[in-house]
């Protein structure tokens, strides 16, 4: 890769192309406050059950995103996200014909969660391929997608569900998911994928083993003495690949048939992959051996396990409170959406200040988001609803700090791994937040106590991290005195960063 390829060119249409597949992806997830009451009304069940749904969709993707960012290495950005089209848009349709809660936390929560995961892990690894010094604007353009398709699905899901009813519109947005499959069409690759590497060594290493052998011209379909390419010899690199590799590995298959060695290859294969599993779990005790990056991922669960109840449960909030009898035109979703993009763009504004201390920036939003929580249950007007879903909005936007936090406490090194056991920690506390909330209106048939408990675990949250990444406890330097992080044009290491 050349630096003639980055930061510019054919890499603002892969901008422009992750930014749609986030919208297409997340628009629908992200804003299932709208769907939820749906739900409520026509499944008949508890909002403790029927919560699971919007819990599984946003945290099974973040819980996978090591897997996911495996596909990516292995398979490309571009196969990826065809697939990840056919999940989202078939889980979506499927809901439509849901016969029960358990199967929409099938359909929609698992499948159309995983599909979301794969989404998210091919648009940020093709955008950090073609950009080096514009990366951060490059993924918070494409983070936004999230956020702006929240806004614009929460109040088309409403009007289709007045025109279409809630069949009809989830077929209409599992048919728009389908686009997916266009944008995947852009991501041209810079880098060969990890598949197709395999294959080119075994191509090398083959070849060094047959270089004194007669080539067969059957096989390469070339005559003697000719110099013009055949329709058969006009295969991309990649095929190619892949046909000699498969030819080669029949011919290694039938001469070792038989053979009593075949064994010993197979007991070395297991004792490799155990060494590099026992090498990853290593690795992984390393990073959380520090405090500070222990410390991040308490907050990262206590946050998300606080804070995004909200997202799912404040529209059944206003209705239950008597504050509105219907979803407004434009729904309380849509303005923490938009809070959320506009928190993301500014706290990543903010957090390249020098002298502003990242991990407190995150503590604080945690602090700001946590007393907005608090006071949702003591607001008696639709408008104080409105500005507290904006604070709470704004405060979601810290999502964008997680990357650069992480490689601050970790290095650029450790970023990949670290980065999915941070996002592991914020899955499971989105998985279990809406249960928690659920169950809690169920016990006492109100909304109060279960916005009191978020509030006050948000709050700890903030506590806990500023307190044991304060320099007197944590025994290091603040963060302001380490070196400057330099980023280089490879995207391995930055695959799974959001």
């Amino acid at each position: 890769m050349t630096s003639k390829v980055l930061d510019g060119g054919w890499g603002w249409a892969i901008v422009a192309a992750s930014f749609m597949a986030q919208l297409l992806a997340y628009g629908s997830p992200q804003s299932m406050g709208v769907l939820y009451p749906e739900w409520l009304h026509t499944y008949q069940q508890g909002k403790g059950l029927t919560a699971w749904v919007g819990s599984l969709v946003s945290g099974v993707g973040l819980i996978a995103s090591p897997i996911c960012s495996a596909c990516v290495d292995n398979f490309g950005a571009r196969p990826v996200t065809i697939f990840s089209g056919v999940m989202v848009a078939g889980g979506l349709m499927l809901s439509a014909f849901a016969p029960n809660v358990e199967f929409l936390i099938f359909s929609y929560g698992i499948v159309v969660g995983l599909g979301c995961g794969l989404v998210f892990a091919a648009t940020l690894t093709i955008t950090c391929q073609y950009f080096d010094k514009r990366r951060g604007l490059a993924l918070g353009i494409v983070t936004t997608g999230t956020s702006v398709g929240a806004f614009i699905y929460a109040t088309a899901q409403n009007e289709l569900i007045v025109l279409y009813g809630l069949h009809g519109c989830l077929l209409i947005i599992g048919a728009l998911a389908l686009n997916l499959m266009a944008c995947a069409g852009f991501m041209r690759p810079l880098n060969m994928p990890g598949y197709y590497l395999k294959q080119k060594a075994a191509l090398e290493r083959n070849t060094e083993e047959q270089i004194f052998e007669k080539p067969q011209l059957e096989d390469l379909k070339i005559t003697a003495g000719s110099t013009t390419a055949t329709p058969e010899n006009t295969l991309s690199v990649k095929e190619l690949l892949i046909t000699i590799d498969a030819k080669d590995l029949a011919i290694q298959t039938t001469k070792k048939k038989g053979s009593f060695f075949s064994g010993f290859d197979i007991i070395k294969v297991i004792k490799e992959k155990r060494q590099a599993y026992s090498k990853y779990i290593h690795s992984t005790c390393e990073i959380l051996q520090d405090q500070a990056m222990v410390a991040f991922c308490i907050g990262v669960f206590m946050f998300s396990l606080g804070a995004f109840p909200p997202v799912l449960f404040i529209e059944d909030v206003a209705q239950s409170q008597g504050l509105i009898e219907e979803v407004s035109l434009i729904p309380l979703v849509s303005i923490g959406a938009i809070a959320t993009c506009v928190g993301k763009l500014g706290l990543g504004i903010l957090v390249d200040i020098r002298w502003i201390n990242s991990i407190y920036l995150y503590a604080f939003t945690m602090f700001a988001g946590g007393v907005a929580l608090l006071i949702i249950p003591l607001t008696n007007s639709y408008v104080g609803l409105q500005i507290l879903s904006a604070i709470v909005g704004f405060a979601n936007g810290n999502w964008s700090l997680t990357s650069y936090i992480t490689t601050k406490i970790v290095g650029l090194e450790k970023l990949t791994q670290a980065h999915g056991i941070v996002m592991f920690f914020g899955g499971f506390g989105i998985m279990l937040g809406p249960p928690v909330v659920g169950w809690f209106f169920d016990w006492t048939q109100s909304y109060d106590l279960a916005f009191y408990f978020s509030g006050s675990f948000v709050l700890l949250g903030a506590f806990l991290l500023t307190l044991l990444t304060l320099p007197c406890c944590n025994g290091k330097h603040p963060e302001n005195d380490k070196p400057e992080v330099l980023y280089s044009s490879s995207c391995d290491k930055v695959a799974s960063v959001a």
